[in-house]
């Protein structure tokens, strides 16, 4: 039987704050009711009122190979007969880590956890560990989870405290917590100086997802790697998003930057709750029960969720063809898009680091959260309705990535581009 997705938002609302269990999923941002997804085959979603969408949330990141892969699918059953959770140690834990070990840059050891959220608290707590002091430096616009010391603003300015940008999150927990400006080295050289052999850690996300797509300008990884080592400060690279998605080594491995520690999720689960974090070995010495900083969790290590991971790590490692496949997909729409940009001659720009895009409602490429604040969130909201009316489902967000995975055909590209074109056309004045 079909159901309304309105009726079932409005039931939603009585049980669950908000009728959602994220925020972004409310779709407060584009003005519209959220879908309640019944299914999801390749690279389509099929929600309760009966239509169905090509996908390029793909759950934020994980379903690289697309929803139900075989490979996964069988995996999983094959597996689930034999329990879902022991909270004791299982081989496929180890296996997983191995893989993690061998293919990430500076990775002696990984500790499993549940979240990403859970690993980049984990990390900054063992920089903290680590390091003996106190401080941590983030960039502005970059998300690392809800965790009440990541939640934070610039306030006045970068040299300033850290101010919470959720009622909840005490002054004194993020008076720690120092923020910079992402693609501009000198505000991080203003933080230390600021702020002498104070600085445990330094975490971004080497390649800004939760912004909209905000890349690296040349030399800013290789200076934060710098400064980190003359300064003592540990290097936390949170790949929950980049990790095994924009290559088999992650940001690190493709732009030859290798950090301290480094957080994973999404992908390395195949889409179940997961999430690690792992970095050098004498770092990793001080987690809990080899050293003192403590960190645990029941279900960290799910065996189900191991199974997922390590059959989806092997095939990304031994098909690296998949990643050439998904860099031409995303070529090929970016293409198409800006030809139609420019044949209507509109002011957007399309920003793609392989297989993360964002279109941006403004006239120039963002480097940074500041810049990326000039769009029109207004007209992205109207973009992204056009397009869902047509069959498309985007990020409900101007400040998200748009996931491009391997399950998408020639035609559900095709699909995607007459869509645009036709939108795009709504906007040519």
């Amino acid at each position: 039987m079909l159901k309304n997705n309105h009726d079932l938002y409005e039931e939603a609302k009585q049980y669950i704050p908000g009728g959602v269990n994220s925020p972004v999923r409310a779709f407060q941002a584009v003005g519209c009711d959220p879908i309640f997804i019944r299914k999801a085959q390749g690279a389509h979603l099929f929600a309760e009122d009966g239509r169905h969408y090509i996908d390029y949330i793909a759950s934020w990141g994980p379903m690289l190979l697309g929803h139900g892969a075989h490979i996964i699918n069988e995996a999983i059953e094959a597996h689930i007969k034999d329990g879902i959770s022991y909270g004791l140690p299982s081989w496929i834990e180890v296996e997983v880590a191995k893989r993690i070990v061998e293919a990430y840059p500076g990775v002696d050891e990984v500790r499993m956890v549940n979240s990403g959220t859970e690993a980049t608290m984990s990390a900054i707590r063992l920089a903290r560990g680590y390091t003996r002091k106190d401080k941590i430096i983030k960039f502005e616009g970059c998300y690392h989870g809800h965790s009440d010391g990541l939640l934070v603003s610039s306030g006045s300015g970068a040299l300033t405290f850290g101010v919470p940008t959720s009622p909840g999150v005490p002054e004194d927990v993020v008076k720690n917590t120092l923020v910079a400006t992402y693609n501009d080295l000198d505000s991080v050289k203003a933080l230390i100086d600021a702020n002498p052999d104070a600085i445990a850690g330094l975490i971004v996300e080497p390649v800004c997802g939760n912004m909209g797509v905000v890349s690296p300008e040349p030399g800013f990884l290789e200076g934060l790697r710098e400064l980190c080592t003359k300064h003592s400060i540990v290097l936390i690279f949170d790949e929950v998003i980049t990790g095994f998605r924009i290559s088999y080594e992650g940001a690190a491995g493709y732009y030859g930057i290798v950090p301290d520690l480094a957080c994973f999720g999404k992908i390395i689960g195949a889409g179940f709750p997961v999430g690690a974090y792992g970095g050098k070995k004498e770092i990793m010495a001080c987690v809990s029960p080899s050293g003192p900083v403590y960190q645990a969790g029941t279900l960290s290590g799910n065996p189900l969720a191991m199974q997922a991971g390590k059959v989806m790590l092997d095939y990304l490692k031994h098909n690296p063809a998949v990643y050439d496949l998904i860099e031409e997909k995303g070529a090929y729409l970016q293409a198409h898009f800006q030809k139609i940009l420019d044949a209507n001659r509109l002011p957007f720009t399309l920003v793609r680091n392989h297989s993360l895009m964002t279109l941006f409602f403004m006239d120039s490429v963002p480097h940074d959260f500041k810049e990326v604040q000039r769009c029109d969130t207004k007209k992205y909201a109207n973009y992204f309705k056009g397009m869902l009316e047509r069959g498309i489902l985007l990020a409900p967000s101007q400040f998200e990535a748009m996931f491009i995975s391997s399950a998408l055909t020639k035609n559900d590209m095709d699909v995607t581009i007459q869509a645009f074109k036709e939108v795009m056309e709504e906007f040519r004045v």
